[in-house]
C-alpha cells in the first residue's frame, strides 16, 4: 500500500474503535497477531484489544481522539493526537470523578497488508491523571 492509503487505513481503523466503539474494527482493522504496546500494557491480537478498548470506554464513555498530525514512511504511520472526554468509571486505580479532560498521545502503527499489526502508545498519562485530580508521585 502506498504512505496515503496507510495513513488513511491507521485513521479509519483506530477512529471507529475509539470514536465509534466499533469492536468489529477491531477486528477487521488489525492482524491476527497483531502486538499492541500500551504504558505498563502489553496486549496481543484483537481480542485482548478488545477487553482493552472496553475497559477504557467504561471508564470514559464518551472518549474521543482527534487525529492533530500524521507522518509515514516505510509501513510506519505516526499519528499525534488529543484525547477527551469525561471520567466516569474507575481507571488506574481512580474512582470515577465526573472530570472532563483532555491530553495528548502519540500513536505508531506498523501497517501490513492494509491491517495494523502493530501499535505503540504513548498517551500522556501523568497529564491526564492530574487532571483527574489523583495524587502522583514523581
Amino acid at each position: 500500500m502506498s504512505l496515503d492509503e496507510n495513513k488513511a487505513r491507521a485513521r479509519h481503523i483506530l477512529e471507529e474503535a475509539f470514536n465509534q466503539g466499533n469492536l468489529d474494527a477491531v477486528d477487521a482493522g488489525f492482524t491476527p497477531d497483531a502486538q499492541i504496546h500500551d504504558p505498563g500494557l502489553e496486549m496481543r491480537g484483537p481480542a485482548e484489544l478488545k477487553r482493552g478498548l472496553q475497559s477504557l470506554l467504561r471508564a470514559f464513555p464518551d472518549f474521543h481522539f482527534t487525529v492533530e498530525d500524521q507522518l509515514a514512511e516505510g509501513d510506519k504511520v505516526s499519528i499525534r493526537y488529543r484525547g477527551r472526554g469525561t471520567h466516569r468509571g474507575e481507571f488506574l486505580g481512580v474512582p470515577a470523578t465526573g472530570k472532563p479532560f483532555s491530553y495528548t498521545g502519540i500513536f505508531i502503527v506498523q501497517m501490513q497488508a492494509g491491517k495494523i499489526a502493530e501499535l505503540w502508545a504513548s498517551p500522556d498519562q501523568l497529564g491526564l491523571l492530574r487532571q483527574l485530580g489523583a495524587r502522583v508521585a514523581l
